[in-house]
C-alpha cells in the first residue's frame, strides 16, 4: 500500500485499565476523538470529531466533496494549527458559503455526518465510467484488507475505508466516522491528482446514501462493503451508475447496482468460505 494504517502511531489510542467479565484488571487500547474545525479561506465551515491524523486531507477532501472546493479552485496553502484544533484550506477564489451553510442534513454515518442541502445537485448528469469489476479482485482485495494491520484490530471502535485499483489496496484510512476515512481519501486524491475511472472504494460500513453520493462526487465507479445497504443509497447507485456491492463474506457478495459490469473469473473452489455469523469486522459494520 502507498498509505497504511500505523497501529502504533502516537496519539491515535490510548491505554486504559478495564475490568472484565470476571473482575479481573486488564489494560486496553482505546481511540482517541478530538474535535477538528475546517475553515475555508476565512469562513468556518463545520467541525468533525477525528482521531486526528492526515487533517489537511481531511479537510480538502471535505470541502470537494460538499461541492465548495470545485475541481477548478487553486489551492494556495492548507494551514493546520495543532493547539487550536483547526485547519484553513486557502483558495485563488473567494469564497462565501454562508448560505449553503444554513441547510444541513445530519446523515446515517457514526460520528454525525454532515452534508449541506444542494450537494445533491453535483449528481445531476453525472455518469461514472463503466469500469468493469472482476470478482477474483474483490475476493483478493477483502483477504488482503482483512488481515492488514489496523486501528481496528487494535483497539476497535472504529472504520475503514480502503482506495483500491484492481486487486491492490492503495491506500487504506481509518477514523471514528466513515465518513472521514471517505474524506481523507478524497483530499489525498485531490492532492496527488489522482485519476479515479479505474480505482474501487472499499469500506467497512454500510452502504448509505452519504457513502454513495461521495463516492460518487470523487468519479470512482465502484463500492464495495463487508456490510449492507440503505434504499437510498440503491438508488443513488443506480442514479449514477455505481456499481455496488455488499455483504461481502467468504465467497458470497450480493450486487444491487451495475452487476452488468461484473466479470465472474474468480475460482470460488480457490475462495474460503466464511461462517454467516462472522463478523471478522465487526466494529466497522454497523
Amino acid at each position: 500500500m502507498i498509505i497504511r494504517p500505523d497501529p502504533d502511531a502516537p496519539g491515535l489510542t490510548r491505554a486504559v485499565t478495564a475490568r472484565d467479565h470476571t473482575g479481573a484488571a486488564q489494560e486496553i487500547r482505546v481511540v482517541e476523538e478530538r474535535p477538528l474545525t475546517i475553515y475555508l479561506n476565512s469562513q468556518e465551515i463545520v467541525t468533525a470529531m477525528t482521531i486526528g491524523d492526515h487533517p489537511e486531507w481531511l479537510a480538502i477532501g471535505y470541502l470537494a466533496n460538499q461541492g465548495m472546493l470545485l475541481p477548478e479552485d487553486q489551492i494556495t496553502g492548507t494551514d493546520f494549527d495543532e493547539d487550536l484544533e483547526t485547519v484553513v484550506v486557502r483558495t485563488a477564489r473567494a469564497t462565501n458559503y454562508e448560505e449553503k451553510l444554513k441547510k444541513k442534513t445530519r446523515t446515517s454515518g457514526c460520528a454525525v455526518g454532515t452534508v449541506f442541502g444542494d450537494v445533491m445537485e453535483g449528481l445531476e448528469g453525472l455518469t461514472l465510467p463503466a469500469t468493469p469489476v472482476r470478482t477474483s479482485d474483490l475476493y483478493a482485495l477483502a483477504q488482503k484488507i482483512n488481515t492488514s494491520p489496523s486501528l481496528y484490530l487494535n483497539a476497535g471502535a472504529i472504520h475503514g475505508t480502503v482506495l483500491c485499483k484492481a486487486a491492490e489496496p492503495l491506500v487504506y484510512m481509518e477514523d471514528v466516522g466513515r465518513h472521514n476515512a471517505v474524506d481523507k481519501i478524497a483530499g489525498w486524491m485531490r492532492t496527488e491528482g489522482i485519476d479515479p475511472a479505474d480505482k474501487l472504494l472499499y469500506t467497512t460500513g454500510r452502504l448509505t446514501s452519504e457513502m454513495v453520493i461521495k463516492t460518487a462526487l470523487m468519479g470512482i465507479p465502484a463500492l464495495a462493503s463487508r456490510s449492507g445497504f440503505t434504499a437510498w443509497g440503491v438508488e443513488l447507485a443506480r442514479q449514477t451508475g455505481l456499481t455496488l456491492i455488499g455483504r461481502m463474506r467468504g465467497q458470497r457478495f450480493l450486487c444491487l447496482s451495475g452487476e452488468e459490469r461484473l466479470v465472474y473469473d474468480a475460482d470460488l473452489a480457490s475462495v474460503p468460505e466464511e461462517n454467516r455469523k462472522s463478523r471478522r469486522k465487526g466494529a466497522g459494520d454497523d
